[in-house]
């Protein structure tokens, strides 16, 4: 069965979410980061996507106290993305807590410290590959870098890349489904690496479609907390090995 993991994405310690990237549409959903994750996990979630959006904005981690009291549960594991940007913000992120760390901006940017990050961390380095109109966004998706998704995958994948998130910006909080055609493109041209979905999922139906097509991991944000996906219907779904017809 595919992984379900679902996203809190973090402003000013609090559960926010975006459309498409843009902060202008942000959307408080109120409680507490630690209330939530505390949630999932008695949901039966393992793995929680934690995004700080102030990091991601202002280029160095912000919301690291939120990361250390969600860790201080010793209830999931944990995967942090935002503001990742030097080796002392590498750091700072993986002694507060998490598991994983994304990277994203660094990669596309400055190539030679990701390899040198991917050398020194392994698989802890989760490249965060989020695109839009074919090319990878940079600086919390505030710009386009020329860089194409399938050069910097290939690029890193030699070097030990384990992991990729990769996000259609363009359906990122929209509610309209995942852009399942670049997932099985990917999944058939790079069989060896672990690729998560991210972005636009509304439903069940999203989660069942990606898991019929073999795809490792799903992000799930704005449908948990728009109730499309209820935690009822999670905790459910992650007690059976398979979705029930049903649902």
């Amino acid at each position: 069965m595919i992984e379900i993991i679902p996203a809190i994405d973090i402003i000013d310690g609090r559960c926010t979410r975006l459309s498409q990237g843009d902060y202008a549409t942000q959307k408080n959903y109120g409680g507490d980061p630690v209330e939530w994750a505390r949630a999932y996990a008695g949901c039966g979630v393992r793995r929680l996507h934690l995004v700080d959006l102030d990091g991601a904005r202002s280029s160095c981690p912000k919301n690291l106290r939120t990361l250390e009291r969600i860790a201080a549960l010793g209830l999931l594991q944990l995967e942090w993305g935002g503001g990742i940007k030097d080796d002392a913000a590498l750091a700072s992120v993986h002694d507060a807590g998490a598991d994983w760390m994304i990277v994203g901006s660094v990669a596309a940017l400055h190539p030679e410290r990701m390899k040198a990050w991917l050398a020194a961390w392994g698989e802890r380095i989760i490249l965060g590959a989020d695109v839009r109109n074919g090319k990878v966004a940079v600086k919390g998706w505030l710009e386009d870098s020329a860089v194409k998704l399938e050069t910097l995958i290939a690029d890193f994948l030699p070097l030990g890349l384990a992991q990729a998130i990769v996000t259609d910006i363009e359906r990122d909080g929209m509610l309209q489904g995942p852009s399942f055609n670049l997932y099985q493109d990917l999944k058939v041209r790079f069989p060896s690496l672990r690729i998560i979905v991210s972005g636009g999922v509304s439903s069940l139906g999203d989660i069942r479609r990606a898991d019929a097509l073999g795809l490792p991991g799903i992000i799930v944000g704005k449908a948990l907390y728009e109730q499309r996906i209820t935690l009822e219907q999670l905790r459910v779904c992650l007690q059976n090995e398979s979705f029930p017809a049903s649902m």
